[in-house]
């Protein structure tokens, strides 16, 4: 092994002032459009602050046990979010790939040789050698060698800061992702609960409509046998009997589906999972939307998009890195001895220190056109980062005004199903008297019929839609939650 080259100390010092440098572009988060107020919140009164539930469990606004207990579920049970976690790890680990770049690898080499003259007529032996101190015939030398080697890489431009940033921003954006498959999760578990309960309403609505038939058919049929009836009137109520029957029936499907659907969502079988009919007791719950600035740190796809932007920034900086040299640091260190002994003795160490530069003439263009990719990338994801907030903007705004709008038109469809009812009880009265025929009454129960649902479906609406609201609010998240999640 060669004895030393170079003096080392003057050699680090010289790295450690010059890895300070770093080249590229400093991040700074893109501006992005911002109104100032939410066009549909404006003469916003909420009935109820969101702020009184917990941060993180935005459902439990909706006070019902049964969802309370599904949704803690999602995040522990469902399949596809431990998906997102795992991918979260992976991304995290890759920080750390990149962090180890900023260290000397070091590597050991003990070694042992055995040679051997082929003679050693002097011992008076044949064909072997005599003894030597080591234990070994005169013709067999053994040489003991333990090698320590090094190579470090200083980041003299700051290249592997840059992929440090890159690698830190893409794991952060990978978290604000996993939050944001955890908020769709449930979201859709919540607005699959509020259909299933919905289903519940609608099946008794057309059990009493059923039972109702049931009964007009049977006094159809008494006023037909005493002459105070066509025949037809019977085959009508007949018809709408079995109509409502049909339409009862088929609701099971629907139930049965949403049920497999929520079954899914909390990772289990949906032969695994049973939920009782239970009456409408659902209601929905008016959300402060907040103030628009702070709509971008409690989106978690904001936050995903904007953290992409600045990994993209920072590959610029580390294909700008490659114009410049790449330093390499090495030295070997480590002890050569015939006997195990003496390995360790003064005599028998060794060490060799050097560095070499090595510096790109001619690549044909690769790393401008990297550097190039680079900016492009980063412009594309600047981009997609300010498209992205004005979808979420674009999310609250949308149900802001079906909000408002749904709670505008409660109080009419409140009033005509009620006049609806009036009607066929007045209807009803006078079929019995014989005023009116029996087509007159099956109108009248059409039309309550449909009030009724009409009226189920915008309450279903209104909780749908609060659902997606505080979801798209961020569902309690802030981008603060991104600190340490590297």
């Amino acid at each position: 092994m060669p004895k030393t080259r170079l003096r080392l100390v003057p050699l680090l010092l010289a790295a450690g002032a010059l890895s300070s440098c770093e080249v590229g572009p400093n991040y700074k988060r893109p501006a992005a459009p911002t109104p100032t107020i939410y066009k549909e919140a404006q003469n916003w009164t909420p009935a109820r602050p969101s702020d009184a539930a917990d941060r993180f469990a935005w459902w439990t606004v909706f006070d019902d046990p049964l969802l309370n207990e599904l949704e803690e579920k999602v995040v522990v049970s469902n399949q596809t979010l431990a998906a997102d976690v795992y991918a979260y790890e992976e991304a995290r680990q890759l920080v750390a790939e990149e962090r180890a770049q900023f260290f000397p690898t070091i590597t050991g080499t003990p070694s042992v040789s055995v040679s051997h003259s082929g003679t050693a007529a002097e011992s008076g032996a044949s064909g072997v050698g005599a003894t030597s101190g080591a234990g070994l015939r005169s013709g067999t030398t053994a040489n003991y060698e333990l090698e320590l080697g090094g190579t470090w890489e200083p980041d003299l431009w700051g290249r592997v800061r840059r992929l440090v940033e890159n690698a830190k921003a893409t794991a952060q954006a990978t978290y604000a992702d996993l939050v944001n498959a955890r908020l769709s999760a449930q979201m859709e578990l919540a607005a699959d609960y509020v259909t299933l309960r919905e289903l519940d309403e609608e099946k008794r609505i057309y059990d009493q409509t059923v039972k109702a038939d049931a009964l007009s058919l049977d006094i159809t049929r008494n006023k037909y046998n005493a002459g105070a009836a066509v025949l037809s009137d019977v085959d009508t109520a007949e018809t709408t009997l079995y109509s409502a029957r049909a339409q009862d029936t088929a609701l099971g499907v629907q139930r049965g589906q949403m049920e497999h659907a929520i079954a899914m969502l909390i990772g289990v079988p949906p032969a695994e999972l049973t939920i009782p009919p239970a009456p409408w007791t659902l209601k929905p719950v008016e959300v402060p939307p907040g103030v628009p600035s702070t709509l971008l740190q409690r989106r978690p796809d904001v936050a995903a998009a904007e953290r992409q932007a600045a990994a993209a920034s920072a590959q610029i900086g580390a294909n700008i890195a490659n114009y410049f040299p790449n330093v390499t640091l090495s030295g070997a260190g480590g002890a050569e001895s015939s006997t195990i002994g003496s390995l360790f003795s003064a005599q028998s160490l060794l060490w060799d220190v050097g560095a070499n530069a090595v510096q790109t003439i001619f690549n044909g263009n690769l790393t401008t056109a990297q550097v190039q990719a680079a900016r492009a990338a980063y412009k594309e994801a600047v981009a997609n980062y300010r498209q992205t907030t004005l979808t979420a903007f674009q999310q609250v705004e949308d149900n802001l005004v079906a909000q408002r709008v749904y709670a505008a038109e409660q109080p009419d469809l409140t009033a005509s199903m009620t006049a609806a009812d009036q009607a066929l009880k007045v209807t009803n009265n006078e079929y019995l008297a014989g005023t009116v025929d029996y087509t007159t009454v099956v109108t009248a129960e059409a039309t309550a019929l449909n009030a009724h649902l009409s009226e189920l479906e915008l309450e279903a609406s209104r909780l749908t839609t609060t659902v997606v609201l505080i979801v798209a609010l961020g569902g309690g998240w802030t981008d603060a939650d991104l600190k340490g999640k590297d």
